[in-house]
């Protein structure tokens, strides 16, 4: 029997993307439904539904104020009972925001409303979100661009242009960020205190602030300038602007930087910056040596290291080697390989690092450095690259999205260890371990051991000690951070490996 595709079009329809994607998650799990997607109907959307064999004449139609709603099931009943349950779950949502507090629908609306606000976080569809940006810096606004989707050359501009105002473009693609203490976007709950970071955007930032958080320390600001700011295509821009602003700010005490590996050329600048802001600096740069660090820098190999020193705290692990030993002593000699998969960009980087160092190969689809190692035994995956979340709601979001990879990784015979990360705050999921746990539940005993580490707070929604204990009664081994779990995986990883050769 032939599979059955529907579409309706919802004409002038806005709702969130992120409400859109946890929708489309609901649906895919109704009886007889192939795929759900809900999108606004830009261009580039309606390619990504096009190219998944989605859209119907009707969604080709789509403009970009239109939502489509694409649905393909095994038989055209399934279909139409999937579009009931999405036109249900929308009028619910449109029904539940009408008795909200008013939310403004333009920029010149929020202003009328909050005529002393200084910063304007944009998330619409990408096509948009540089037209929304220049208008608010042409307002003298700061600007946090959520939205992916904006051309390198729109980001280099936005960015020369709030540097000739005096203004901050954080982002585009900025998830995570903290200004004068408050979190803003996929952030946890920490307190204030006297570090000032500047990062790329997201989950390094999180894990840095949750790892001082535990250390009774904070941080003043948290400036996420995007994944491309410190290429050389865009220069650095948004982090010299923040290494400034921080400089100059009298809450921040220590600069910090965060940085997957940045171009050469905006490398030199931005290091000279730094050495030179007049303040206390580290950086934790993956895929850096140490050496390339100018005088007046300190140099962290990971995030725990770098919270380690700018604290003084160390948090006991206990004996990795013997704790690896232990837990590689019950695994048959066909399991060998380590099996990473991350939510989190930066904490997949970071794990590939505390590999390396342990001398094992690693193959990813965010590789460390330009040569990818793909004859590698190890496989880290970051599941919030575009390939895994077109159409698809990131694993933050949605944490059932990283199931079908988790369970296969859990069947390999040739796996040794899972190694997965578990992020909280606010805008994750509300119990994210939950997916992670029942899945392991499922594998059965016969599975390789599965390794995490949670970024999260006791003060965060989710609450990180429940999280732990979900998946400590799962069998999972949960460790102090994304570093030290890496370095446990790595340990087991080496022991499998050497013990075959």
């Amino acid at each position: 029997m032939s599979q059955h595709v529907i579409n309706q079009v919802r004409r002038g329809f806005y709702l969130d993307s992120v409400a859109l994607m946890r929708l489309s998650a609901r649906l895919r799990e109704l009886p007889g439904v192939v795929e759900a997607v809900l999108m606004i109907g830009t261009e580039s959307n309606r390619g990504i539904m096009d190219a998944a064999g989605l859209l119907t004449a009707a969604g080709r139609a789509a403009g970009p104020e239109d939502l489509v709603i694409a649905l393909c099931a095994d038989d055209e009943p399934a279909a139409h009972a999937a579009l009931a349950a999405a036109e249900a779950a929308l009028a619910q949502g449109v029904s539940a925001a009408a008795g909200e507090l008013h939310r403004p629908r333009t920029l010149d609306g929020a202003l009328e409303a909050l005529p002393a606000a200084n910063l304007v976080l944009i998330s619409t569809p990408g096509e948009f979100a540089a037209r929304e940006a220049r208008a608010a810096l042409a307002r003298g606004l700061n600007v946090m661009i959520f939205s992916d989707n904006v051309s390198l050359s729109e980001e280099r501009a936005l960015k020369q242009d709030a540097a000739r105002r005096g203004l901050l473009l954080m982002g585009p693609d900025c998830g995570t960020a903290y200004i004068a203490g408050v979190p803003i976007a996929f952030a946890n709950e920490v307190p204030r205190g006297r570090v000032g970071v500047v990062a790329a955007s997201g989950t390094g930032l999180q894990e840095l602030a949750v790892l001082l958080a535990r250390r009774g320390a904070g941080i003043s600001h948290g400036i996420g300038v995007g994944g491309r700011d410190l290429s050389d295509a865009v220069g650095g821009i948004a982090t010299h602007a923040a290494i400034d602003l921080l400089a100059g700010d009298a809450h921040t005490e220590h600069v910090v930087l965060i940085s997957k590996p940045p171009g050469d050329a905006t490398a030199r600048e931005v290091f000279a910056h730094l050495a030179a802001c007049g303040k206390p600096a580290s950086a934790c740069v993956f895929g850096i040596a140490p050496e390339r660090l100018p005088a007046g820098i300190a140099f962290a190999p990971t995030l725990d290291a770098l919270a380690q020193q700018l604290t003084g705290k160390a948090i006991a692990s206990g004996d990795v080697t013997a704790r690896a030993q232990f837990l590689a002593a019950s695994l048959p000699a066909a399991r060998r390989s380590i099996r990473g998969l991350f939510a989190g960009g930066t904490l997949c980087t970071e794990a590939q690092v505390v590999l390396h160092a342990a001398g094992l190969r690693v193959h990813s689809n965010a590789p460390l450095h330009a040569a990818a190692e793909t004859d590698a035994q190890n496989t880290l995956l970051d599941l919030g690259a575009d390939e895994y979340t077109l159409g698809r709601p990131h694993p933050m979001i949605e944490p059932a999205v990283r199931t079908p990879l988790l369970a296969a990784a859990l069947a390999d015979a040739q796996c040794a260890v899972v190694l997965l990360d578990v992020v909280l705050g606010h805008g994750a999921h509300a119990d994210p371990a939950r997916a992670v746990a029942d899945a392991v539940r499922a594998a059965g005993a016969e599975r390789p051991c599965v390794v995490a580490s949670v970024c999260g707070t006791a003060a965060d929604p989710q609450r990180r000690d429940d999280q732990v204990r979900t998946l400590e009664h799962a069998g999972v081994v949960v460790a102090r951070s994304n570093a030290a779990a890496a370095a446990l995986a790595a340990a087991i990883g080496a022991m499998r490996q050497h013990a075959a050769r």
